[in-house]
């Protein structure tokens, strides 16, 4: 399940947002490793307070439970920056609602929440079940009043690479004004980018060429003439993930994009990188969309046979096969 989060510099990030079932087991795992604690910390209340007052051995339990139900949530969620032991198993991250590293305040705000609200007695769970599944990202109780959201860093996509960017139009791509790249479009790019070898050659021109024209409509400035088509959507890609993982670091994921939406496993192929041995060639329409120096793509492709020499006259580019 994916969901848009929206950044302090109002840049929409394309993000997985865990599923209800991957955040219970962590919440399960969790729940063993407190009921660890609550056990130990009750076995020492025994040894050391066996002979104190009933009061002040109900105090000690008390003091023991929010400990475990508690602290242990904050503490850990502050320092691992969003997890907890269970939430590291299974992938998971809390970020802020502008995709941030949460903070103290986030964390006992959800703990809190959960301790007094969403876990005691019988209702073990059922209201932040309830309001996971009412609501569109999965948020809980505790999440909609934190301002949070738990997000999947780790998901299983096999033969996904990341979109690399080309070593040639690193330079110029650092340049680039993605201000005015909707979301949308961003997400029909790398949609592109990802089925492309699986398409039609008819199919990949004709649509290769429109999302071309539709990305040098807004991002500026052109690319250096010469540019293959495939390059220069990939570096646009490329250079997008790379800004937003810079400005919310949400840690290495595999499998997924943070910018996850744009760390490793964005979906995107690498084409012509050293390295991947086994990355796909660049697919023969995106490479047949031209474009001239101010970013505009021709409207009708021109030959395979000149495509291909074209690309090849490209410093730096290696021609699709």
């Amino acid at each position: 399940m994916s969901s848009p989060l929206v950044t302090g510099e109002a840049v929409a990030l394309d993000v997985r947002t865990a599923g209800l079932a991957s955040r219970m087991l962590a919440a399960l795992l969790d729940g063993l490793i407190q009921l660890v604690i609550l056990f130990a910390l009750f076995l020492l209340v025994g040894v050391f307070g066996g002979s104190g007052s009933t009061a002040a051995l109900g105090a000690l339990g008390v003091v023991s439970v929010v400990t475990a139900g508690l602290v242990y949530p904050v503490l850990c969620e502050t320092l691992m920056r969003g997890r907890t032991p269970g939430k590291i198993a299974l992938g998971l991250r809390v970020v802020r609602d502008d995709a941030g590293p949460i903070g103290f305040r986030q964390a006992f705000v959800r703990g809190l929440i959960g301790f007094i609200v969403e876990r005691p007695g019988f209702s073990f769970y059922s209201v932040a079940v309830i309001t996971s599944l009412a609501h569109d990202s999965g948020k809980r109780l505790g999440d909609l009043l934190a301002g949070t959201v738990v997000i999947q860093e780790r998901v299983v996509a096999p033969n996904a690479v990341v979109a690399q960017m080309p070593a040639p139009l690193a330079a110029w791509a650092s340049t680039l004004d993605l201000s005015r790249l909707p979301d949308e479009l961003a997400l029909s790019l790398r949609t592109f980018l990802a089925r492309s070898p699986s398409m039609t050659d008819v199919a990949r021109a004709e649509l290769g060429n429109r999302l071309a024209a539709a990305v040098s409509a807004v991002v500026t400035p052109g690319p250096p003439a010469g540019t293959p088509g495939w390059a220069y959507l990939t570096a646009v890609l490329a250079e997008r993930r790379q800004r937003a993982q810079a400005q919310h670091s949400l840690g290495p994921t595999s499998g997924y994009g943070g910018p996850g939406y744009g760390g490793p496993g964005y979906g995107v192929p690498s084409y012509g990188t050293p390295g991947l041995g086994n990355a796909p060639q660049p697919p023969a329409a995106p490479g047949a969309v031209p474009l001239d120096a101010a970013g505009a793509a021709v409207s009708e492709p021109p030959p395979r046979t000149r495509i291909q020499q074209q690309a090849a006259d490209a410093p730096g580019f290696a021609p699709p096969s």
